[in-house]
């Protein structure tokens, strides 16, 4: 059985900041990046037996916005729903309920979100963003 906990303190920084170290959108993140991130928002666990093997955070303001980022399931419990369940924890906690927009980037889960009710953006040309230097670099140079 899988628990999913929002307690920070429960939380195994050096390996959520392994995960995204290797991820696709975050290769090579410092680790002070990741705590910094962490702090600044609602974070996730998911534990098996009290060991840490999922992450997901959401940016929010609890009222009407929130961004999640950084879903990591760890290997060997991929494929087993753990991520759309992290990302489900968040749509359907009371916290976050009335939330107007919920906004999340994956480049293949795609069909796990949608069972969520995510769908593409509505209005695409009313959306914009800022990039560094880096970030431009990283997502210019993606497939």
């Amino acid at each position: 059985m899988i628990e999913l906990n929002d307690n920070p303190t429960r939380l195994d920084v050096e390996k959520i900041h392994g995960w995204l170290a290797s991820s696709y959108w975050s290769p090579g993140i410092a680790r002070d990046l990741v705590e910094r991130a962490i702090a600044g928002s609602h974070p996730l666990g998911a534990y098996r037996d009290g060991v840490q093997v999922g992450f997901a955070r959401a940016i929010t303001d609890h009222a009407t916005f929130a961004w999640i980022a950084d879903v990591w399931v760890d290997e060997e419990c991929r494929g087993q729903g753990l991520g759309q369940r992290m990302v489900g924890w968040f749509v359907d906690h009371p916290r976050f309920a009335g939330i107007r927009r919920i906004g999340l980037v994956t480049a293949d889960a795609h069909g796990v979100y949608a069972k969520l009710g995510f769908i593409p953006l509505v209005r695409p040309d009313r959306y914009m963003e800022r990039l560094s230097p880096d970030a431009f670099d990283l997502l210019k140079a993606a497939p």
